[in-house]
This record gives structure tokens, C-alpha cells and sequence, in this order.
């Protein structure tokens, strides 16, 4: 358009003497021109120096970013972050109806749900595995020095008495005991001889431990087939008052204490605790990757419930509003200057030069339709002021 009115302006101009419709064009054409280049140049001194020439007050985004930084961050903080604009902005959303109403969808939960798993994944491998079994093995030793083994296994031992489970199991401990004898009898035939005085022919010993080791695998066997054996009833009669002594005896509570701190300063604590840990987090991964695992199931149903509680339950919808309210009026008190200072920081730290062309780029439609309109503008206000001349000419 400028080139246009600039050819027009040139060729009206240069016919030379010219009537009153001529004068009118060439009036509209001049002041077009003016209208346009004023206005090209207004636009591009916001964003560089027009035609490269120092002139002062152009480029003024590149010259006064950090000053609109400023600007624009107390222009956040103090219009967007207050406590006032943001408990009110959650009270006139009606944010806890809605977000009730979306969770209560089952395609929503289902998503909600699954995002939550790969959460729970991630912060688990984010987690060092000497730490997690570090913290598992403390949390073992914690709980377990709190409680006295030897009363413990009393009452348990006792509880089975009393529901009469003790033959039997005393008749299994028994049956397992026969193919623990069969299977390490070679093992046991040497330790046997090795304690045998030297003048003692090792024929003697070996027949003597052969003869022991059938007849004990006999009596073994008379255990388990008859519940009257006497040997058997001497057994279960130790079983029946051992509940009392593992619970009243100091000599018997003193050693079970020891045991206990045996195995808690063992290597097998440390690998239960890694057993343990990799264990979850395996199993954590496989069912948080499966979208019909029972934790995703059940993930997906309590969301479902939360969102159908919350659409029905008006108390619990006040309580988490105002919960909400309180929670936005915390945050603003307590960190509105420093979220007007990550805008203004953030803006900052952008490039000058590319940042103004950035913009350039971004409203560089509208700003050529206000050198368009700029244009226009300056032609109908020329054609104003000639036809006032030709009035009072």
C-alpha cells in the first residue's frame, strides 16, 4: 500500500498544474504516505533501531526488557497471585464439584490411576537401593528389639495346643527327620567315627553306629504310627509345658534375646531387606505396566469412590473447599514474591535481541494491518484537510 500511494503521490505530481479532483488525489496519496512511514516507522522502533540509525526511544523491547520484566512480575503478583483473587477464583469455579464429577468417570480414573502407578515407579527407581534397604533393615531392628522372642513363641505355641494342633505337628517334624537321617547318613557315619578314641577299631564303631542309626530310624517310624508311644507321649508332655517356660523362664527368654541379636547383626538381615525391596519394586513396575493388574483395579476404584463421595457429600465437598481456599491463601502470603520473581527472573534471562524478534514474529500479522490502518488513516485525514483548504481557499 505505501509503494501504491507512493506511485500515485509521484505521477499525480508529476503532470503538474492539475484540477480540483487531481489535487484531491495527490493530497490523499501525500498524506497516505506520511501515515504509513509514520506508522512503520512507530512499529519497528518497538522491536529495533529503524533503518539501523541510533535513534533515541526505538528498539525499546530490546532496550527495556528487564524494565517490562519487572513490570509484568509486580503486575502478576499483585493481580493474579493475592489470597483474595485466588480463594475466590476456587469458590466461583466450583473446582472440587468438578474435579469430583471427573474423577467419578471411569475412563478418567482409569487414566488418573494409571498416571499415579507410573508416579509410584518412578519415585521408587529414583530411590537408591542402599538407602531404601538401609531404612528396611533399621525399621526391622526398630521393631524387633521391642519384642521378646521367647514370650512370643510361648504364646503362639500355646495357641496351637489349644486348638490341638501340636500332634500334628510334632507327627510331621517327626516324619521329616526319617529322609533327613537316609539322605546325610554317609555325614553323619563320619562325625560319629571322628569322635571315636583311637584304640577302638573303627570296625567296632561302625557297626555300633549302624545298629543305632536303624533302630533310631525305628523309633522314629513307632512315633508316627502310634500316638500311644511312650517316648512319643514324653515328647508331647515336653511340648505342653514349654509355653510356660518360654514365658516365665530368665534363662530361656535371656537366650531367645540372643538369638535375636544374633540374627539382627547377621548378613541375613541386610539380604532380607534387599530381598524385600527388590521384591516390591518389581512387583510395583509389573502391575503399575499392566492396566488389568489388581493395583491398577484397585487404584481405579478408589478414585471412582473418592470422585462419587465428593459429588455427594457436601461436607466433605465444604471441608476440601475451604481446605483449598486456605491452602491457595497460604501459598500466596507466603510465596507471591517469589513466583513474581521467576516471571520477572525467567524473562530476564531471555535474549534481548531474540526475544524483540520473537514478538516481531508472533504479532507480525496485526502490526502489518496497523501500518495498513496507519495508511488508510493518514489518506483520509489528507482528504479532510484539502477539502477545509479548497473551503476557505
Amino acid at each position: 500500500m505505501l509503494a501504491a500511494v507512493t506511485v500515485l503521490f509521484l505521477v499525480v505530481t508529476a503532470f503538474g498544474p492539475h484540477g480540483t479532483a487531481l489535487g484531491y488525489v495527490q493530497a490523499g496519496a501525500e498524506a497516505a504516505m506520511v501515515g504509513g512511514i509514520a506508522d512503520w516507522f512507530a512499529v519497528t522502533a518497538l522491536f529495533r533501531r529503524p533503518l539501523g540509525l541510533p535513534i533515541p526511544h526505538t528498539a525499546l523491547i530490546v532496550e527495556r526488557k528487564d524494565q517490562f520484566a519487572g513490570t509484568l512480575g509486580q503486575f502478576v503478583q499483585e493481580n493474579f497471585l493475592t489470597a483474595d483473587v485466588l480463594a475466590e477464583r476456587i469458590g466461583s469455579d466450583r473446582i472440587i464439584p468438578r474435579l469430583g464429577a471427573w474423577l467419578a468417570q471411569e475412563a478418567n480414573a482409569a487414566r488418573f490411576a494409571g498416571h499415579a502407578a507410573h508416579l509410584a515407579v518412578r519415585a521408587a527407581d529414583a530411590l537408591r537401593d542402599e538407602d531404601v534397604q538401609r531404612v528396611l533393615a533399621a525399621g526391622l531392628t526398630r521393631a524387633a528389639e521391642t519384642i521378646e522372642v521367647a514370650p512370643v513363641a510361648g504364646r503362639v505355641l500355646r495357641v496351637i495346643i489349644e486348638e490341638g494342633h501340636h500332634s500334628s505337628l510334632l507327627t510331621e517334624m517327626i516324619s521329616a527327620a526319617d529322609p533327613y537321617l537316609v539322605s546325610h547318613q554317609a555325614e553323619l557315619r563320619e562325625r560319629f567315627e571322628a569322635e571315636a578314641p583311637r584304640w577302638v577299631p573303627d570296625a567296632v564303631y561302625r557297626r555300633l553306629f549302624d545298629r543305632l542309626y536303624i533302630r533310631l530310624r525305628q523309633k522314629l517310624a513307632a512315633m508316627v504310627a502310634d500316638p500311644n508311644d511312650e517316648t512319643r507321649l514324653q515328647l508331647e508332655e515336653w511340648i505342653v509345658k514349654l509355653p510356660d517356660r518360654l514365658e516365665t523362664s530368665p534363662e530361656i527368654r535371656e537366650r531367645g534375646e540372643r538369638i535375636k541379636r544374633d540374627v539382627l547383626a547377621s548378613t541375613a538381615l541386610r539380604d532380607l531387606s534387599s530381598s524385600l525391596w527388590k521384591n516390591a519394586r518389581h512387583a510395583l513396575a509389573t502391575q503399575a505396566a499392566d492396566p488389568t493388574s489388581e493395583l491398577r483395579r484397585w487404584l481405579t476404584e478408589t478414585v471412582i469412590a473418592a470422585g462419587l463421595r465428593l459429588g455427594s457429600d457436601n461436607e466433605l465437598r465444604d471441608s476440601l473447599r475451604r481446605l483449598a481456599e486456605s491452602g491457595a491463601r497460604a501459598l500466596a502470603e507466603q510465596f507471591h514474591d517469589e513466583l513474581a520473581g521467576l516471571v520477572t527472573d525467567t524473562i530476564q534471562r531471555w535474549d534481548a535481541e531474540q526475544t524483540s524478534s520473537q514478538l516481531e514474529l508472533l504479532l507480525g500479522r496485526d502490526l502489518q494491518f496497523i501500518r495498513i490502518n496507519g495508511t488508510v488513516v493518514g489518506a483520509s485525514v489528507g482528504l479532510a484537510l484539502h477539502a477545509i483548504v479548497m473551503a476557505f481557499g
